[in-house]
């Protein structure tokens, strides 16, 4: 932040962060608070040991925020990792937790009271058949690891998401210019920033009132007396996840929020907000079609769930957060991928994140829940993020959906069956699932003929419905296709789509992206021996990480291709490529759904919306 005043005086946080596909370190020792007296030229550190400030590996993202009116009144907000001085603890009752066996050793473990491990498995839903003793003697014999309840009971994503032990977000505050510090807040912030503080590290001070503070995470929060106490200004209609506050200098109850809904705007202070959402800012994940007159799209949205409504409508001028006409919400949570039964165009599968899936319908309140687990005693199943499912186009009954393993459903996911092992390199230790499946395809011309990908570069394929696997790691032919190398398909990538040919069934489209690790090259393969061989069709696609593709549904030599900046098409079968970009803005497309009815394709950007235009011109170009 700048000194209103002295624009020679600036104050700036630096954060220690690393991130990988399977481990976030959200702070560390070179995260500092810095100023600056010279503009910049030189610059000084605050949070020395002994300043008030938190210093050393736990520190995480800061905000900053200087007092317009008195500049030497400096507020900061701090993401603190560290653990807690006391970490909650159940002592009181004594009742076994689920995290007290996550390192258990097999001695402690022989050693608990099997009256509170009974009753505790209970409470758990613990599988029939298991109880203390059963499970000791197991462990004792080596069939179980100690660990062995923790690891059936966990959830995919515990150790990203369980806040029980950090500190979390803190306030601090100088009256001197940043000489000296003390925290403010006088009771700890839980559930401000949950685990992810990384993704917010925002303070505001009113422009003429100095103890008037607004905090940004989970909740959006004001303070009226210098940071001691805080009170949620959150309202039903306003959605969590905040990142940023404007107040007007004129009117200081007057305040613009924008969070992981859209933007909010109240004139009290918070007592009540309306929706702004005038712009299409929409994330979108995933997109599908059914057959509905007209057709439906259908979309899971970060944040916002997933939600349905007519290819006919136009977007709606505001945001319901219970689902208002002409849209309507399916469910909740960071909204994934989507299959819809077009037998009824009413019956779907959808969900959040890592995995949480369920079944429901347009005509029934009914939902069935939808997350394969392990057996007792097995290796934890592991969901990516955007969970892959996929119904069978053949027969709508058969429903599949990926962990690290392949599962099937024949029953319309009433029981679902784990059908292989582990399809992927097994994963990595870390905070966040890795060595997961992204991605299920189903030939369109063969019922059971099956390709998985996977975050760690493998493609596996099947031929008997999912029974047996084969790895796809077949020598590739150069981009002419005319000489074959020893080279095998680019290793340790994010496996973005798999799209088998509905004109060839020996033949299949692979795209994949490195941008995980800052490598942006447009990866598009085609194979048309069932993955034995492969031949790029990159073509002239500029250095943009792709996500999706399909073929057009009238010419198997034109290509659709949805990258992270914005959609090409060819019409050479990926020799070349142009832009199919007339009213679409620069915006990452993930996912791509082609009505083949309406001869219309529906892309989902991640950013913008959802965007709908007609094929016929492009099909045209074809000589």
């Amino acid at each position: 932040d700048i000194d209103p005043i002295n624009p020679n005086v600036l104050y700036a946080a630096t954060w220690y962060r690393t991130r990988t596909a399977w481990n976030f370190e959200e702070g560390g020792k070179t995260s500092g608070l810095y100023k600056s007296t010279d503009g910049g030229s030189t610059w000084t550190i605050l949070n020395k040991e002994g300043s008030g400030l938190p210093s050393g590996d736990g520190v995480g993202r800061m905000g900053i925020a200087v007092s317009p009116k008195n500049p030497s009144i400096v507020y900061v907000i701090v993401d603190n990792q560290a653990k807690k001085p006391n970490a909650k603890k159940d002592s009181a009752t004594g009742k076994l937790l689920l995290r007290d066996l996550k390192n258990v050793t097999k001695e402690s473990f022989a050693a608990l009271d099997e009256k509170k491990v009974d009753s505790f498995l209970k409470a758990n839903r613990f599988p029939a058949g298991y109880n203390a003793k059963t499970i000791k003697e197991k462990v004792a014999d080596g069939s179980f690891k100690p660990t062995v309840i923790y690891d059936y009971l966990k959830g995919p994503n515990d150790d990203l998401l369980d806040a029980s032990s950090i500190t979390g977000c803190e306030i601090y505050r100088s009256d001197d210019a940043g000489v000296s510090w003390k925290k403010t807040n006088q009771k700890d912030l839980d559930g401000m920033y949950s685990t992810y503080g990384y993704y917010f590290g925002k303070i505001f001070v009113a422009p003429s009132n100095p103890d008037k503070v607004y905090i940004t995470g989970v909740p959006v929060m004001m303070s009226a007396d210098g940071g001691k106490t805080f009170k949620s200004i959150e309202g039903r209609n306003v959605h969590s996840d905040h990142h940023v506050v404007w107040i007007n200098p004129k009117k200081e109850t007057h305040i613009i929020n924008g969070n992981d809904g859209g933007v909010n705007i109240s004139y009290d202070d918070g007592k009540a907000w309306f929706k702004a959402n005038s712009v299409s800012v929409g994330q979108f994940y995933s997109i599908e079609v059914d057959d509905a007159k007209p057709y439906n799209v259908y979309g899971g949205l970060q944040d916002n769930g997933v939600w349905y409504g007519p290819s006919t409508a136009s977007a709606a001028g505001e945001w319901f957060g219970s689902g208002g006409d002409p849209y309507k919400m399916v469910t909740g949570g960071d909204g994934m991928m989507i299959q819809v039964d077009t037998r009824d165009n009413a019956t779907m599968y959808a969900g959040s994140q890592f995995g949480a899936y369920s079944r429901t319908s347009k005509n029934s309140t009914e939902r069935k829940f939808i997350r394969p687990r392990h057996l007792v005693g097995e290796t934890p199943l592991r969901y990516n993020w955007e969970t892959p499912i996929l119904l069978s186009k053949h027969n709508q009954d058969v429903f599949y959906m990926g962990s690290n393993r392949f599962h099937r459903s024949l029953n319309r996911a009433d029981t679902m069956i784990n059908l292989s092992a582990d399809l992927t390199k097994g994963g990595k230790p870390g905070d966040v699932p890795y060595g997961t499946l992204t991605w299920i395809a189903e030939s369109p011309l063969r019922f059971g003929l099956l390709y998985a990908g996977s975050d760690d570069g493998l493609v596996h394929i099947s031929k008997d419905g999912g029974y047996t696997w084969t790895k796809v790691y077949g020598e590739q032919a150069d981009a002419k296709g005319k000489k074959k190398t020893s080279t095998a398909l680019p290793q340790d990538l994010w496996i973005t789509c798999i799209t088998p040919s509905a004109y060839q069934e020996s033949r299949v489209y692979l795209t994949m992206s490195g941008y995980r690790t800052d490598n942006f090259t447009a990866y598009v393969f085609v194979s048309d021996d069932y993955g034995t061989t492969w031949k790029s069709l990159s073509g002239n696609l500029p250095a943009e990480s792709v996500n999706t593709i399909k073929e057009d549904p009238k010419n198997q030599n034109v290509l659709y291709i949805g990258t992270d900046n914005g959609l090409y098409a060819s019409t050479d079968r990926g020799t070349t490529y142009m832009q199919f970009t007339n009213g679409l803005p620069h915006v990452p497309v993930h996912d791509i759904a082609i009505q083949k009815r309406e001869n219309e394709i529906v892309i989902g950007t991640h950013g913008r919306g959802i965007y709908i235009a007609k094929l016929d011109e492009v099909q045209k170009l074809v000589k």
